[in-house]
């Protein structure tokens, strides 16, 4: 069921692969709650996913974009206010990639140029992509701003390697750049910090399987899903969160909270 939460509202949505992914399904909730928006990938993802599909049934123009390049960026923005005719209601960063974690290198043997870009796809490209639109004035007043996180951040998972740093500092980002906007603009800037998902990107991680089933059983509501992730960003852009800012937020069914369950004791007795 539809509340028009975001009727009028333009945004611009990273990170949108293929229909298991966070900001696919992001897209067509925005969509179905009267919003209209850019969606945006780097022109590889652009070409390994299935984006097109995507715009077609939200009616949103895809424009091409590698989110650590400023100049990509600059286009994204002035293109997108050109199509969406105004200013920036909201925005979504989806994005995260390792390349020490893609190519198995263990955290004791990273490949220090590859934890460079690292951070620069997983994190810097989030400040850069709050600069850029403080820089072209492009966003309007009480905007939102949202970037996807994970509990590794705070907590150890060893195979999460140097993402764990990527989303450390992706938070401080939230955070520094929440009180910048809060006070130029009354933007607002979180995170969201979900359960493991079995996304593309997710699901490519080592061990995978074994995590997920972990924290569904750690988890009071089990793990929350990829949809239910959705319906939370679709509260935070719109007008009932407008006080909420440089938070991480807990998606999660309760994992964050949890120390030992019934469920994983039973499991452990086996």
């Amino acid at each position: 069921m539809a509340y028009n939460l975001l009727k009028g509202k333009k945004g611009i949505i990273f990170g949108a692969l293929d229909e298991n992914s966070i900001a696919w399904k992001v897209a067509i909730k925005a969509k179905e709650e009267g919003a209209s928006f850019t969606l945006t990938n780097a022109p590889i993802a652009l070409r390994m996913g299935t984006i097109n599909q995507l715009a077609e049934k939200c009616k949103a123009e895809v424009i091409g974009a590698d989110a650590t390049s400023v100049e990509d960026l600059e286009n994204l923005f002035k293109k997108s206010q050109e199509v969406l005719g105004g200013k920036i209601d909201f925005v979504l960063h989806s994005i995260g990639m390792s390349p020490n974690v893609r190519k198995g290198r263990s955290y004791g043997d990273l490949n220090y140029e590859w934890l460079v870009k690292t951070l620069d796809i997983s994190a810097m490209s989030f400040h850069k992509v709050m600069q850029t639109a403080e820089k072209l004035d492009a966003l309007n007043e009480w905007s939102s701003i949202l970037a996807l996180s994970y509990i590794a951040a705070q907590r150890t998972f060893p195979d999460y390697s140097d993402m764990a740093e990527a989303k450390a500092m992706l938070e401080s980002i939230a955070r520094s750049y929440g009180q910048r906007l809060g006070k130029l603009k009354k933007t607002r800037v979180n995170t969201i910090s979900q359960s493991p998902t079995k996304t593309t990107a997710g699901t490519g991680i080592t061990g995978f399987d074994v995590f997920y089933d972990f924290a569904d059983r750690l988890s009071p509501l089990g793990n929350a899903s990829a949809e239910d992730c959705a319906n939370y960003c679709i509260t935070l852009f719109s007008d009932l969160t407008r006080m909420v800012t440089m938070q991480n937020l807990y998606h999660d069914g309760g994992f964050s909270c949890s120390g030992i369950t019934d469920a994983l004791i039973e499991t452990i007795k086996k």
